[in-house]
């Protein structure tokens, strides 16, 4: 189970940015995540620290050149949870709760970027980005044997693309939800 800690380092917007940046590029020292953020070094420096703390990034002082520079990777790239996690304690539930608002917020917000934006997308790319609103009857066990098909789709897919074949790929996102609805 996620600590409500760890989702209090996580959602908070900069660091899920850096989040980001370390899943999609690999350990980079600080000077690099500030520039690519558009963020001051101390900043992103104060913010690694408490992802550090958080047990989502690490220092990767294998990667240093010299005692100046700073590499980091990210250790833990998957973050689960469920408000049913803090059931046992209210504080931590209202916290787990105002996570998910922040969550979705922040998946609802890059969607809208997109669609503001692709007009100025290539046609291979309007062409490719997609919608899917699926409806069915099950019960929570398939539910969630749904979500956890999902999640191994997604690990394969990615798995299987080949970084190194000097293909030019941006970086896309895909966020999906199941629940109880009714038609």
């Amino acid at each position: 189970m996620t600590s409500i800690e760890t989702l209090r380092a996580v959602m908070q917007p900069t660091r899920r940015r850096m989040i980001e940046y370390l899943y999609l590029h690999g350990p980079c020292q600080v000077s690099t995540l500030a520039r690519a953020l558009d963020q001051q070094v101390g900043s992103i420096s104060h913010h690694l620290r408490m992802l550090e703390r958080a047990g989502v990034v690490s220092q990767a002082t294998e990667l240093a050149t010299d005692a100046r520079t700073s590499w980091w990777r990210l250790v833990q790239s998957s973050i689960s949870w469920s408000v049913d996690d803090f059931n046992t304690d209210p504080a931590a539930r209202m916290e787990a709760k105002a996570a998910e608002r922040v969550n979705i917020d922040h998946q609802l917000a890059k969607l809208a970027a997109w669609k503001r934006a692709s007009d100025g997308a290539g046609e291979e790319w309007r062409r490719a980005a997609f919608n899917s609103g699926l409806i069915a009857s099950a019960t929570p066990a398939e539910l969630d044997a749904l979500h956890q098909a999902l999640v191994r789709t997604w690990r394969e897919w990615r798995g299987a693309i080949d970084v190194d074949d000097g293909e030019g790929r941006e970086p896309v996102f895909v966020f999906t939800h199941g629940f109880p609805s009714a038609p």
